[in-house]
Protein backbone atom coordinates (compact mmCIF):
# COMPACT_ATOMS: atom_id res chain seq x y z
CA UNK A 1 0.00 0.00 0.00
CA UNK A 2 1.43 3.51 -0.84
CA UNK A 3 1.64 6.57 1.80
CA UNK A 4 -1.57 8.00 0.42
CA UNK A 5 -3.49 4.72 1.92
CA UNK A 6 -1.62 4.42 5.13
CA UNK A 7 -2.29 8.05 5.86
CA UNK A 8 -5.71 7.07 5.28
CA UNK A 9 -5.85 3.87 7.39
CA UNK A 10 -3.61 5.78 10.43
CA UNK A 11 -6.86 7.78 11.30
CA UNK A 12 -8.61 4.50 11.41
CA UNK A 13 -6.46 2.60 13.43
CA UNK A 14 -4.95 5.30 15.54
CA UNK A 15 -8.96 5.86 16.73
CA UNK A 16 -8.86 2.49 18.20
CA UNK A 17 -5.12 2.11 19.03
CA UNK A 18 -5.21 4.71 21.81
CA UNK A 19 -8.52 3.60 23.21
CA UNK A 20 -6.24 0.40 24.65
CA UNK A 21 -4.28 2.38 26.34
CA UNK A 22 -4.63 2.27 29.88
CA UNK A 23 -2.45 4.26 32.08
CA UNK A 24 -4.01 7.63 29.97
CA UNK A 25 -7.52 8.31 31.79
CA UNK A 26 -10.23 9.64 29.42
CA UNK A 27 -11.94 13.02 31.08
CA UNK A 28 -15.11 14.67 29.84
CA UNK A 29 -16.87 17.67 30.90
CA UNK A 30 -18.88 15.52 33.30
CA UNK A 31 -17.53 13.42 36.25
CA UNK A 32 -18.93 11.13 38.71
CA UNK A 33 -20.82 7.79 38.32
CA UNK A 34 -24.41 8.82 37.47
CA UNK A 35 -26.09 6.85 34.85
CA UNK A 36 -23.16 3.94 35.08
CA UNK A 37 -23.47 0.18 34.62
CA UNK A 38 -20.97 -1.32 36.84
CA UNK A 39 -22.08 -4.56 36.28
CA UNK A 40 -21.59 -3.91 32.70
CA UNK A 41 -18.78 -6.58 32.23
CA UNK A 42 -19.59 -9.21 29.68
CA UNK A 43 -16.89 -12.37 28.62
CA UNK A 44 -17.12 -15.40 26.57
CA UNK A 45 -17.69 -17.60 29.81
CA UNK A 46 -21.07 -16.04 30.97
CA UNK A 47 -22.40 -14.18 27.80
CA UNK A 48 -24.04 -10.74 27.49
CA UNK A 49 -27.37 -11.50 28.80
CA UNK A 50 -25.87 -13.01 32.57
CA UNK A 51 -23.52 -9.80 32.71
CA UNK A 52 -25.56 -7.30 31.74
CA UNK A 53 -29.39 -7.77 31.38
CA UNK A 54 -30.53 -10.49 33.56
CA UNK A 55 -28.85 -9.00 36.53
CA UNK A 56 -30.95 -5.53 35.85
CA UNK A 57 -34.49 -8.13 36.06
CA UNK A 58 -35.14 -8.43 32.53
CA UNK A 59 -35.51 -11.56 30.24
CA UNK A 60 -32.44 -12.14 27.94
CA UNK A 61 -32.02 -15.31 25.59
CA UNK A 62 -28.73 -16.12 24.19
CA UNK A 63 -28.39 -16.89 20.03
CA UNK A 64 -26.20 -18.09 17.58
CA UNK A 65 -26.59 -17.38 13.97
CA UNK A 66 -24.27 -18.61 11.09
CA UNK A 67 -23.28 -16.66 8.32
CA UNK A 68 -23.09 -18.25 4.74
CA UNK A 69 -19.71 -17.65 5.16
CA UNK A 70 -19.36 -19.41 8.25
CA UNK A 71 -18.78 -17.37 10.78
CA UNK A 72 -21.09 -17.89 13.74
CA UNK A 73 -21.97 -14.55 15.67
CA UNK A 74 -23.87 -14.47 19.23
CA UNK A 75 -26.79 -12.58 19.63
CA UNK A 76 -28.76 -11.63 22.22
CA UNK A 77 -32.40 -11.20 22.61
CA UNK A 78 -34.64 -9.08 25.23
CA UNK A 79 -38.14 -10.21 24.15
CA UNK A 80 -39.48 -7.66 26.70
CA UNK A 81 -39.62 -4.99 28.84
CA UNK A 82 -38.77 -5.40 33.17
CA UNK A 83 -42.63 -5.11 33.42
CA UNK A 84 -43.24 -7.75 30.49
CA UNK A 85 -46.07 -7.26 28.61
CA UNK A 86 -49.59 -8.45 27.31
CA UNK A 87 -49.00 -12.35 26.66
CA UNK A 88 -49.36 -13.39 23.34
CA UNK A 89 -48.94 -9.85 21.93
CA UNK A 90 -46.29 -9.30 19.45
CA UNK A 91 -44.01 -7.32 19.55
CA UNK A 92 -41.82 -5.04 17.12
CA UNK A 93 -38.51 -6.48 16.55
CA UNK A 94 -35.45 -4.37 16.60
CA UNK A 95 -31.64 -5.27 15.52
CA UNK A 96 -29.14 -3.20 17.32
CA UNK A 97 -25.24 -2.88 15.63
CA UNK A 98 -22.29 -1.44 16.97
CA UNK A 99 -19.79 0.20 15.42
CA UNK A 100 -16.06 -1.09 14.56
CA UNK A 101 -13.59 -2.35 17.55
CA UNK A 102 -16.51 -2.62 20.43
CA UNK A 103 -19.39 -5.02 20.63
CA UNK A 104 -22.63 -5.48 21.66
CA UNK A 105 -21.76 -4.76 25.72
CA UNK A 106 -20.78 -0.86 24.48
CA UNK A 107 -24.91 -0.21 24.45
CA UNK A 108 -25.12 -1.70 27.99
CA UNK A 109 -22.48 0.63 29.96
CA UNK A 110 -25.39 2.81 30.98
CA UNK A 111 -27.45 2.30 33.86
CA UNK A 112 -31.02 0.58 32.80
CA UNK A 113 -33.03 3.57 32.53
CA UNK A 114 -30.38 5.56 30.31
CA UNK A 115 -29.00 2.36 27.56
CA UNK A 116 -30.60 1.97 24.41
CA UNK A 117 -31.53 -1.69 24.52
CA UNK A 118 -33.51 -1.26 27.97
CA UNK A 119 -35.32 1.79 26.85
CA UNK A 120 -36.55 0.18 23.55
CA UNK A 121 -37.53 -3.70 25.44
CA UNK A 122 -39.74 -1.09 28.00
CA UNK A 123 -40.97 0.68 25.16
CA UNK A 124 -42.29 -2.51 23.61
CA UNK A 125 -39.61 -3.58 21.47
CA UNK A 126 -37.89 -6.87 21.16
CA UNK A 127 -34.46 -6.09 21.00
CA UNK A 128 -32.10 -8.36 19.13
CA UNK A 129 -28.48 -7.28 19.91
CA UNK A 130 -25.44 -8.27 17.25
CA UNK A 131 -21.68 -8.68 17.69
CA UNK A 132 -19.76 -9.04 14.86
CA UNK A 133 -17.66 -11.60 13.76
CA UNK A 134 -14.15 -11.24 15.06
CA UNK A 135 -15.10 -9.85 18.75
CA UNK A 136 -15.05 -11.64 21.77
CA UNK A 137 -18.20 -13.48 21.74
CA UNK A 138 -18.29 -14.27 17.86
CA UNK A 139 -14.89 -15.81 17.67
CA UNK A 140 -16.20 -19.13 16.20
CA UNK A 141 -16.55 -20.32 12.70
CA UNK A 142 -17.58 -23.52 11.15
CA UNK A 143 -14.25 -24.91 9.86
CA UNK A 144 -11.73 -21.71 10.91
CA UNK A 145 -10.13 -20.45 13.98
CA UNK A 146 -9.05 -17.26 15.07
CA UNK A 147 -5.16 -17.91 14.86
CA UNK A 148 -5.72 -18.49 11.36
CA UNK A 149 -5.23 -15.56 8.53
CA UNK A 150 -8.51 -16.85 6.58
CA UNK A 151 -10.37 -16.24 9.63
CA UNK A 152 -10.21 -12.56 9.31
CA UNK A 153 -9.96 -12.54 5.10
CA UNK A 154 -12.96 -10.11 5.49
CA UNK A 155 -13.54 -6.31 5.10
CA UNK A 156 -16.82 -4.59 5.93
CA UNK A 157 -17.78 -5.65 2.56
CA UNK A 158 -18.53 -9.21 3.80
CA UNK A 159 -20.63 -8.04 6.91
CA UNK A 160 -23.05 -6.20 3.89
CA UNK A 161 -23.12 -9.44 1.64
CA UNK A 162 -23.03 -11.77 4.39
CA UNK A 163 -23.53 -10.73 8.00
CA UNK A 164 -26.49 -8.34 8.00
CA UNK A 165 -28.56 -10.77 5.81
CA UNK A 166 -27.98 -13.80 8.05
CA UNK A 167 -28.96 -11.77 11.21
CA UNK A 168 -32.08 -10.36 9.41
CA UNK A 169 -33.04 -13.50 8.20
CA UNK A 170 -32.77 -14.90 11.30
CA UNK A 171 -34.75 -12.36 13.15
CA UNK A 172 -37.42 -12.39 10.98
CA UNK A 173 -37.31 -16.03 10.54
CA UNK A 174 -37.77 -15.93 14.64
CA UNK A 175 -40.49 -13.42 14.84
CA UNK A 176 -42.19 -13.48 11.34
CA UNK A 177 -42.22 -9.75 11.35
CA UNK A 178 -40.57 -6.69 9.32
CA UNK A 179 -37.15 -5.30 11.31
CA UNK A 180 -36.72 -1.79 12.99
CA UNK A 181 -32.82 -1.34 13.03
CA UNK A 182 -30.45 1.08 14.97
CA UNK A 183 -26.82 1.44 13.92
CA UNK A 184 -23.84 3.28 15.52
CA UNK A 185 -20.89 4.25 13.63
CA UNK A 186 -20.08 1.24 11.03
CA UNK A 187 -22.79 -0.45 11.87
CA UNK A 188 -24.73 2.63 9.46
CA UNK A 189 -21.74 2.26 6.56
CA UNK A 190 -23.31 -1.56 6.17
CA UNK A 191 -26.95 -0.48 6.68
CA UNK A 192 -26.34 1.88 3.99
CA UNK A 193 -24.52 -0.15 1.25
CA UNK A 194 -27.05 -3.14 2.21
CA UNK A 195 -29.70 -0.31 1.17
CA UNK A 196 -28.28 0.92 -1.69
CA UNK A 197 -28.02 -2.82 -3.13
CA UNK A 198 -31.71 -4.17 -2.41
CA UNK A 199 -30.65 -6.14 0.24
CA UNK A 200 -32.65 -6.39 3.96
CA UNK A 201 -35.38 -3.90 2.43
CA UNK A 202 -38.08 -6.40 2.26
CA UNK A 203 -37.39 -7.32 5.71
CA UNK A 204 -37.13 -4.02 7.10
CA UNK A 205 -39.42 -1.74 8.76
CA UNK A 206 -37.63 1.35 9.40
CA UNK A 207 -33.75 2.22 9.97
CA UNK A 208 -32.79 4.80 12.77
CA UNK A 209 -28.71 5.64 12.02
CA UNK A 210 -26.51 7.13 14.87
CA UNK A 211 -23.34 8.99 14.02
CA UNK A 212 -23.92 8.24 10.36
CA UNK A 213 -20.41 7.21 8.24
CA UNK A 214 -20.65 6.65 4.96
CA UNK A 215 -18.42 9.78 2.75
CA UNK A 216 -14.99 10.41 5.45
CA UNK A 217 -13.22 12.79 3.23
CA UNK A 218 -13.37 15.06 6.08
CA UNK A 219 -12.55 12.85 9.18
CA UNK A 220 -10.44 14.58 11.52
CA UNK A 221 -8.83 13.66 14.42
CA UNK A 222 -5.81 15.48 16.20
CA UNK A 223 -3.97 12.12 17.61
CA UNK A 224 -4.72 10.52 13.94
CA UNK A 225 -2.89 13.22 12.17
CA UNK A 226 0.01 13.01 13.92
CA UNK A 227 0.54 9.22 13.10
CA UNK A 228 -0.35 9.27 9.83
CA UNK A 229 2.21 12.25 9.18
CA UNK A 230 5.24 11.10 11.59
CA UNK A 231 4.89 7.12 11.60
CA UNK A 232 3.79 5.44 8.21
CA UNK A 233 6.41 3.04 8.29
CA UNK A 234 5.17 1.66 12.27
CA UNK A 235 1.96 1.53 11.05
CA UNK A 236 3.04 -0.72 7.99
CA UNK A 237 4.76 -2.87 10.67
CA UNK A 238 1.80 -2.93 12.86
CA UNK A 239 -0.35 -4.27 9.98
CA UNK A 240 1.34 -6.84 8.94
CA UNK A 241 -1.24 -9.29 10.55
CA UNK A 242 -4.26 -10.37 9.46
CA UNK A 243 -5.91 -9.80 13.23
CA UNK A 244 -6.17 -6.38 14.12
CA UNK A 245 -6.13 -6.53 17.80
CA UNK A 246 -6.10 -3.03 19.28
CA UNK A 247 -4.85 -4.61 22.41
CA UNK A 248 -2.01 -6.41 21.00
CA UNK A 249 1.89 -5.44 22.05
CA UNK A 250 3.41 -3.82 19.16
CA UNK A 251 0.93 -0.66 19.85
CA UNK A 252 2.81 0.79 23.25
CA UNK A 253 6.14 2.09 21.94
CA UNK A 254 4.09 3.80 18.88
CA UNK A 255 1.33 5.02 21.10
CA UNK A 256 4.00 6.60 23.32
CA UNK A 257 5.94 8.46 21.04
CA UNK A 258 2.63 10.06 19.79
CA UNK A 259 1.67 11.08 23.17
CA UNK A 260 5.32 12.97 23.57
CA UNK A 261 4.58 15.28 20.23
CA UNK A 262 3.62 19.26 21.42
CA UNK A 263 0.17 19.71 21.01
CA UNK A 264 -0.96 16.01 21.70
CA UNK A 265 -3.25 15.45 24.84
CA UNK A 266 -3.17 11.41 25.82
CA UNK A 267 -5.11 13.11 28.74
CA UNK A 268 -8.33 13.23 26.85
CA UNK A 269 -7.80 10.78 24.37
CA UNK A 270 -11.60 10.04 23.65
CA UNK A 271 -11.87 14.01 22.76
CA UNK A 272 -8.67 14.00 20.24
CA UNK A 273 -10.04 10.67 18.67
CA UNK A 274 -13.68 11.12 18.23
CA UNK A 275 -14.73 15.07 18.72
CA UNK A 276 -15.21 16.99 21.86
CA UNK A 277 -18.11 14.87 23.68
CA UNK A 278 -20.33 17.43 25.60
CA UNK A 279 -22.23 14.29 27.66
CA UNK A 280 -19.89 11.77 28.85
CA UNK A 281 -19.19 10.61 32.21
CA UNK A 282 -15.81 9.83 33.66
CA UNK A 283 -16.88 6.96 35.06
CA UNK A 284 -18.24 5.28 32.37
CA UNK A 285 -15.59 6.25 30.14
CA UNK A 286 -12.91 4.31 32.77
CA UNK A 287 -15.54 1.48 32.16
CA UNK A 288 -15.49 1.27 28.04
CA UNK A 289 -11.59 1.50 28.35
CA UNK A 290 -11.65 -1.30 30.61
CA UNK A 291 -13.76 -3.57 28.64
CA UNK A 292 -12.85 -2.52 25.28
CA UNK A 293 -11.42 -2.28 22.45
CA UNK A 294 -12.23 -5.50 20.36
CA UNK A 295 -10.59 -7.10 17.28
CA UNK A 296 -11.35 -6.64 14.07
CA UNK A 297 -9.93 -7.52 10.92
CA UNK A 298 -6.68 -5.76 9.30
CA UNK A 299 -8.63 -5.82 5.74
CA UNK A 300 -11.41 -4.13 7.21
CA UNK A 301 -9.56 -1.12 8.54
CA UNK A 302 -7.63 -1.13 5.27
CA UNK A 303 -11.01 -0.92 3.67
CA UNK A 304 -12.00 1.87 5.82
CA UNK A 305 -9.21 3.59 4.60
CA UNK A 306 -9.70 3.51 1.65
CA UNK A 307 -13.31 5.23 2.49
CA UNK A 308 -11.29 7.77 3.66
CA UNK A 309 -8.58 8.32 0.84
CA UNK A 310 -11.12 7.87 -2.14
CA UNK A 311 -13.83 10.10 -1.51
CA UNK A 312 -16.60 7.37 -2.44
CA UNK A 313 -18.25 4.75 -0.81
CA UNK A 314 -17.01 1.22 -2.64
CA UNK A 315 -15.98 -2.46 -2.57
CA UNK A 316 -12.54 -3.24 -1.55
CA UNK A 317 -9.70 -2.48 -3.34
CA UNK A 318 -7.56 -5.16 -3.64
CA UNK A 319 -4.77 -2.74 -5.11
CA UNK A 320 -4.38 -4.34 -8.59
CA UNK A 321 -6.57 -4.18 -11.82
CA UNK A 322 -5.99 -8.00 -12.10
CA UNK A 323 -7.04 -8.79 -8.89
CA UNK A 324 -10.26 -6.89 -8.85
CA UNK A 325 -11.12 -8.48 -12.38
CA UNK A 326 -10.92 -11.73 -10.94
CA UNK A 327 -13.51 -10.54 -7.56
CA UNK A 328 -15.38 -7.97 -9.42
CA UNK A 329 -15.39 -8.54 -13.19
CA UNK A 330 -13.65 -5.20 -13.45
CA UNK A 331 -10.26 -3.27 -13.04
CA UNK A 332 -11.42 -1.13 -9.74
CA UNK A 333 -14.19 -1.83 -7.42
CA UNK A 334 -17.83 -1.44 -7.91
CA UNK A 335 -19.47 1.85 -6.04
CA UNK A 336 -22.08 1.72 -3.43
CA UNK A 337 -24.19 4.32 -5.28
CA UNK A 338 -26.26 5.89 -2.06
CA UNK A 339 -28.81 7.46 -4.23
CA UNK A 340 -30.26 4.18 -4.94
CA UNK A 341 -31.77 3.94 -1.35
CA UNK A 342 -35.19 2.71 -2.28
CA UNK A 343 -37.14 6.40 -1.70
CA UNK A 344 -40.17 4.94 0.68
CA UNK A 345 -37.79 3.52 3.34
CA UNK A 346 -38.19 5.53 6.30
CA UNK A 347 -34.88 6.55 7.76
CA UNK A 348 -34.00 8.24 10.97
CA UNK A 349 -30.40 10.29 10.59
CA UNK A 350 -29.04 11.65 14.37
CA UNK A 351 -25.47 13.48 13.59
CA UNK A 352 -23.15 16.02 15.99
CA UNK A 353 -21.85 19.04 15.43
CA UNK A 354 -18.53 18.49 17.42
CA UNK A 355 -17.90 14.72 15.62
CA UNK A 356 -14.43 14.37 14.31
CA UNK A 357 -15.85 10.94 12.58
CA UNK A 358 -18.67 11.57 11.54
CA UNK A 359 -18.47 14.95 9.56
CA UNK A 360 -20.68 17.45 9.50
CA UNK A 361 -19.90 18.11 6.05
CA UNK A 362 -19.83 14.22 5.48
CA UNK A 363 -23.10 13.80 6.48
CA UNK A 364 -24.13 16.78 4.26
CA UNK A 365 -22.60 14.63 1.34
CA UNK A 366 -24.82 11.88 2.62
CA UNK A 367 -28.01 14.18 2.97
CA UNK A 368 -27.10 15.26 -0.39
CA UNK A 369 -27.61 11.77 -2.21
CA UNK A 370 -30.98 10.99 -0.28
CA UNK A 371 -32.63 14.45 -1.40
CA UNK A 372 -34.77 12.22 -3.29
CA UNK A 373 -35.83 10.48 -0.48
CA UNK A 374 -39.51 10.92 0.40
CA UNK A 375 -39.92 13.79 2.82
CA UNK A 376 -41.95 12.00 5.05
CA UNK A 377 -39.75 9.10 5.10
CA UNK A 378 -36.94 10.98 6.33
CA UNK A 379 -36.16 12.37 9.38
CA UNK A 380 -32.52 14.39 10.30
CA UNK A 381 -31.60 14.83 13.82
CA UNK A 382 -28.83 17.52 14.59
CA UNK A 383 -27.31 17.76 17.68
CA UNK A 384 -24.91 20.80 18.05
CA UNK A 385 -22.83 19.61 20.89
CA UNK A 386 -22.81 15.78 20.28
CA UNK A 387 -19.65 14.04 19.38
CA UNK A 388 -19.28 10.64 18.11
CA UNK A 389 -19.17 8.34 21.47
CA UNK A 390 -21.98 10.74 23.10
CA UNK A 391 -24.80 8.69 20.93
CA UNK A 392 -23.91 5.56 22.78
CA UNK A 393 -22.81 6.67 26.10
CA UNK A 394 -24.02 10.61 26.54
CA UNK A 395 -25.63 10.61 30.33
CA UNK A 396 -28.34 12.49 28.27
CA UNK A 397 -28.58 10.29 25.14
CA UNK A 398 -32.23 9.02 26.95
CA UNK A 399 -33.52 12.29 26.61
CA UNK A 400 -31.86 13.72 23.04
CA UNK A 401 -31.31 11.06 21.08
CA UNK A 402 -33.30 7.76 22.31
CA UNK A 403 -36.20 9.38 22.85
CA UNK A 404 -36.43 10.32 19.52
CA UNK A 405 -36.10 6.99 18.29
CA UNK A 406 -38.70 5.81 19.51
CA UNK A 407 -41.16 8.25 18.48
CA UNK A 408 -39.55 7.80 15.13
CA UNK A 409 -40.08 4.46 15.30
CA UNK A 410 -43.48 5.08 16.90
CA UNK A 411 -44.50 7.25 14.28
CA UNK A 412 -43.86 5.02 11.02
CA UNK A 413 -45.28 2.13 12.60
CA UNK A 414 -48.64 4.29 13.15
CA UNK A 415 -48.42 5.71 9.80
CA UNK A 416 -48.06 2.11 8.13
CA UNK A 417 -51.01 0.89 10.13
CA UNK A 418 -53.30 4.10 8.88
CA UNK A 419 -52.06 3.41 4.91
CA UNK A 420 -52.86 -0.27 5.56
CA UNK A 421 -56.22 0.75 6.38
CA UNK A 422 -56.61 2.64 3.99
CA UNK A 423 -55.73 0.19 1.07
Amino acid sequence: MGVPGLLGLAAWSFYVLVLAVQPHQAHSSIRGSFGLNKDAVASPENGLCASSVTVHGYKCEEHEVTTKDGYILSVQRIPEGRVGGTAGTKKQPVLIQHGVTVDGLTWFLNSPGQNLPLILANNGFDVWIANTRGTRLSRQHVSLVPGQPAFWNWSWDELVSFELPALFDYVYGQTGQKIDYVGHSLGTLTALASFSEGKLVNQLKSAALLSPIAYLSHMKTALANIAAKSFVGEIRTLFGQAEFNPKGKARGDFIKFLCDNPGVDCYDLVTALTGKNCCLNSSIVDLFLTNGPQSTSTMNMVHLSQTVRNGVVAKYNYGRHDYNLMHYGEAMPPIYNLSNIPHDLPMFLSYGGQDALSDVLDVKHLLDDLKSHDVDKLSVQFIKDYAHVDFIMGVNAKDVVYNQVVKFFEGQHLRSLMEASVV
